[in-house]
């Protein structure tokens, strides 16, 4: 393959935005370098294509520009990030783990939270762009004299024209929304009305990508990065998708298992963290409260109950927040 290959792609990723960091440092971070290291024993390489995403912009609002991160450079106004010392400390963090006997599934949990927490410390809201951000890093730095473009896509949905219209493999980003409300699940959405939902068809990526090859090729000193989006030439905002979303469903409804088409109203869109607060505190958490109140009294009685509704609020609430920086993200 070393005297063969032409073009590299790197696209493989987790994509679990809480993943554990021993996991999302080793795809998305150790993985791109790997993948580089591959390239360079290439002796016909023309061109290494590396996908990231554009949120390795963080939280940033505005117009976004196509800047490289540098190894050591300082971020978000943190200085210090050392690669190296984040592959140690989960190296150290696992030993740890594994010298008191955790197990699988506390140790998963230990990963995740460090992951966040590693994230958050450096400006990044989550793991999966903060260990993308490191993998951009890596090629970046050590690319040398290879030539090296860098593709960040938005959110990518199912296709435009190719291989057919509206194609899509599984049920990936923000499908499971559409899944979600066809069936008559999801009756609200949290999000600024007025914001964008910056998504693009896998088929306009995948032609980016292509083009990309083409106009690299061989032109290593050029420093190129892509963004490819909706939000400046086409721009999808919520209030888009609430309209395309009903009227979609309504006139080709979801057939139920009972055979009987599913009808959908018009999704409420929550503006705000406290509005959705509100939300929970009037719909689930007043009666969570008495729940738990009936069950101190009827001697645990409703044990089972109280522990499940607690359980889904408490699931509730983590994935929203943890998907509250792209649900109010303003960048462009």
């Amino acid at each position: 393959m070393w005297n063969q290959l032409d073009v590299v792609v790197n696209l493989a990723a987790t994509t679990n935005f809480d993943e554990g960091y021993d996991v999302a440092l080793g795809i998305n971070t150790m993985g791109a370098k790997h993948v580089l290291c591959f390239a360079k024993k290439c002796v016909r390489l023309k061109v290494l294509v590396n996908v990231s995403t554009v949120f390795v912009s963080g939280e940033t609002a505005g117009l976004i520009l196509e800047t490289p991160y540098g190894v050591g450079d300082t971020l978000n106004g943190v200085c210090g990030l050392d690669i190296d010392e984040e592959k140690k400390l989960v190296d150290q963090k696992l030993n740890e783990l594994q010298a008191e006997d955790a197990t699988a599934e506390a140790i998963k949990d230990a990963m995740k939270d460090t992951g966040m927490e590693r994230a958050k410390m450096y400006g990044w809201p989550s793991t999966y762009v903060f260990t993308k951000a490191m993998g951009e890093m890596l090629v970046g730095h050590l690319k040398e004299d290879l030539s090296v473009v860098i593709i960040r896509p938005t959110i990518v949905t199912s296709t435009y024209k190719e291989p057919f219209p509206d194609w899509v493999e599984g049920v990936r980003t923000i499908d499971s929304l559409a899944v979600g409300y066809g069936k008559g699940r999801l009756t609200c959405v949290l999000g600024d009305i007025t914001g964008i939902v910056d998504v693009i068809p896998a088929d306009m990526v995948v032609n980016a990508i292509i083009v990309s090859m083409v106009a690299h090729a061989n032109r290593p000193s050029e420093n190129a990065i892509y963004q490819v989006g909706s939000s400046v030439r086409n721009p999808m905002r919520y209030t888009n998708l609430q309209d395309c979303g009903f009227n979609y469903f309504t006139n080709k409804p979801w057939i139920g298992k009972d055979g009987k088409p599913v009808k959908v109203g018009r999704v409420k869109v929550l503006r705000s963290m406290a509005s959705f607060h509100r939300y929970m505190a009037i719909r689930y958490l007043l009666f969570l409260k008495g729940l738990e109140l009936a069950n101190t009294a009827f001697c645990h009685f409703f044990e089972d109950k109280y522990s499940e509704l607690n359980r889904k609020i408490n699931f509730v609430m983590k994935l929203v927040e943890l998907y509250r920086p792209y649900l109010f993200f303003q960048g462009v």
